[in-house]
């Protein structure tokens, strides 16, 4: 049966008819609205708490906390937890956890750190020192991804038994000993100035390019947020999960591998207690970053200034002579309120990206 309407009498469109307002896009949100919900103001959300963290710096302790030095501290400080963070990025956005990193460095520390690598370094040049913690750290990443992937054993329990094996194994090969760092070639290297800046704090900036460019410019990165998103549709859509998945692992214990070389420049000495919770602070760095924990959606970006903001918070509180377990309680925090805003401000799906 037609509709009939009255002579004269306006028509009224429905809601579903009804225009957006001026200025907004379908879904009711304006301009700003999703310039602020998406990752440019998740990151402005970022750089504001690490501006409060600087200023509450500044007015603890007007006489230190701005001066270069203490600035390169902060930067020196947050290097080496960065460099395992950003592998920790991708592995996340993919929907994985790796509770390993820290027990990993620990190993490659060791391992490269050994009489016999050093006699080999000696007779050729420092770099086989390198090789071998980057082989270490990227074997033990294959081994965690071959069994994830492969094995069909959830991440949570392959990285926690690797995390205890890659510990034990540490100890046995050190002999609970610290093992010193005879090259001093290498040492030299690792505490060079370039403009002013750290080695470790260049080698910080080059790994964070390195997985920007991964996760934003490349298709590897595509389907990293694809894998996270939804692992079924991603396998449907041509995407080899289990594949990726085992080189996206690979990638964070070369990470690991990387910081085992950076600690080796800092400290001068392998011993399988470096990267003692690491795994956490790298985690925690991530998720304050805005990375979801259920995956399908992060930014290395996020990440830097994540790992920022706690590298800052821990100086603040060594300017103001606060304990460690204050700073815990801080940390602690810190990551419920980024897991409860991420549980507040996600999408229903929690897997924009």
């Amino acid at each position: 049966m037609s509709e009939q309407t009255t002579p004269g009498a306006a028509v009224v469109p429905s809601a579903a008819e009804t225009p957006p307002p001026s200025g907004t896009s379908p879904d009711g949100k304006s301009g700003i609205q999703r310039v602020l919900s998406g990752s440019v103001g998740r990151n402005l959300g970022l750089v504001v708490a690490l501006l409060v963290l600087v200023i509450v710096g500044a007015l603890t302790a007007p006489d230190t906390f701005l001066s270069v030095s203490n600035i390169l501290t902060i930067l020196r400080q947050a290097s080496i937890i960065g460099v395992i963070s950003i592998g920790m990025t991708l592995v996340i956005i993919a929907g994985g956890i790796d509770l390993s990193v820290g027990s990993v460095m620990g190993l490659a520390s060791v391992v490269a750190t050994l009489a016999a690598i050093q006699d080999l370094s000696d007779q050729l040049h420092w770099i086989v020192m390198v090789v071998m913690a980057l082989l270490v750290g990227l074997a033990a990443g294959l081994i965690n991804g071959v069994v994830i992937a492969y094995g069909k054993v959830v991440a949570f329990m392959a990285t926690l038994a690797m995390l205890v094996a890659a510990r034990g194994l540490a100890e046995i090969l050190a002999e609970r000993r610290t093992l010193q760092v005879g090259s001093r070639d290498f040492i030299e290297f690792m505490n060079l100035d370039i403009i002013g800046v750290d080695m470790l704090i260049w080698i910080f900036a080059i790994v964070a390019a390195l997985g920007w460019v991964l996760l934003n410019r490349t298709t590897f990165g595509r389907r990293t947020v694809a894998i996270g998103g939804n692992r079924e549709a991603a396998r449907l859509a041509g995407i080899n999960v289990q594949r990726h998945t085992m080189w996206l692992y690979a990638i964070l214990g070369l990470c690991a591998g990387i910081a085992a070389v950076m600690i080796l420049g800092r400290t001068t000495a392998g011993t399988s207690t470096h990267g003692q919770l690491y795994e956490l602070d790298a985690i925690a760095a991530v998720v304050v970053g805005g990375t979801l924990l259920v995956g399908g959606r992060g930014t290395i970006t996020g990440t830097v200034f994540g790992v920022l903001i706690f590298a800052t918070l821990t100086n603040v509180f060594v300017q103001n002579n606060l304990t460690s377990s204050v700073q815990a309680v801080a940390k602690g925090v810190i990551i419920v309120v980024a897991v409860l805003l991420q549980q507040r401000f996600a999408k229903p799906t929690g897997r924009s990206s």
